[in-house]
């Protein structure tokens, strides 16, 4: 009888420790990494292979745990370090977005199979959406043609609606703005995104999260001009984004002039409540 009372407070914290240190070792996204590498070099350029892989993965791994490691290696083949460069050391495929064909049928393809894993598991959606806005900030560590596809890619899935326009913040990056990088990614963005759905699709999208009246700021502050970005986007093939831009600036010109003469008025009728009626002398 002491014997058993002395035991067993001793062997449940033994247990309860060794259960906690496993837990913790047992986060390993390398592991993963190979996991799903290796399913993606089995299934190869074949996307519906490759969405049915994910789909049965998601019942055997971790997504919810390695979600980031999961959407680099779909993207870009492997674990991106800070930046956006591959560790040369680590396991990687070349079956990804980035190796794929730089058309947009191919991105609507792959964009299939973001949007049917994201369906299949719901609890991926805000971990996607943080995944873009991270691969926006990478931009420079990719080549043109990994920010084409990404550019091409971005823009159906925000026709889709499997992400927020929000994550164009990202464009307004300091660095990407004043070389040009972020400029040059929305055009190819915006094509795509028209391309799925029309300019005022688009622009709800746009004012429902606040950007419409932000797109300017694809450009460094010396060239964040109407006429700018009115020219830029012309000559790219976007008339109806400069349209959109212009038009903007006008209803934004139009409620601030409103608001002066409301402010004007309303000082005005101080002074004539003020002043109107003397007191007599």
């Amino acid at each position: 009888m002491n014997n058993q009372k002395q035991q067993k407070p001793t062997l449940t914290g033994q247990r309860f420790k060794t259960r906690k240190r496993d837990e913790k070792e047992r986060f390993d996204p390398t592991q993963f990494q190979e996991s799903i590498v290796q399913g993606l070099n089995q299934t190869g350029t074949d996307l519906e292979a490759v969405a049915k892989f994910l789909d049965a993965s998601g019942a055997k791994l971790d997504y919810r745990r390695y979600a980031e490691t999961l959407f680099d290696i779909l993207v870009a083949g492997g674990m991106l370090a800070p930046g956006g460069t591959l560790s040369d050391d680590m396991t990687r495929t070349e079956f990804c977005l980035f190796t794929a064909q730089e058309d947009l049928e191919t991105m609507q393809a792959y964009a299939q199979v973001f949007n049917k894993l994201i369906r299949r598991y719901k609890y991926l959606e805000k971990g996607f959406e943080e995944e873009i806005k991270k691969l926006l900030l990478f931009l420079k560590g990719f080549t043109e043609s990994e920010r084409n596809k990404l550019a091409m890619l971005t823009g159906i899935l925000l026709a889709n609606g499997n992400i927020s326009a929000s994550i164009l913040s990202s464009l307004f990056n300091e660095n990407l703005v004043k070389e040009g990088v972020s400029a040059a990614f929305a055009v190819k963005l915006f094509k795509s995104w028209i391309n799925e759905k029309d300019i005022n699709s688009v622009a709800a999208s746009l004012r429902k999260v606040g950007m419409d009246n932000r797109l300017m700021e694809l450009f460094p502050a010396n060239k964040r001009s109407c006429e700018h970005f009115s020219k830029y986007f012309t000559d790219a093939g976007l008339k109806e984004l400069s349209d959109f831009a212009r038009n903007q600036q006008s209803i934004g010109a139009r409620k601030e002039l409103q608001k002066e003469l409301q402010e004007q008025m309303s000082r005005g009728c101080v002074w004539h409540t003020s002043y109107s009626n003397p007191p007599p002398i």
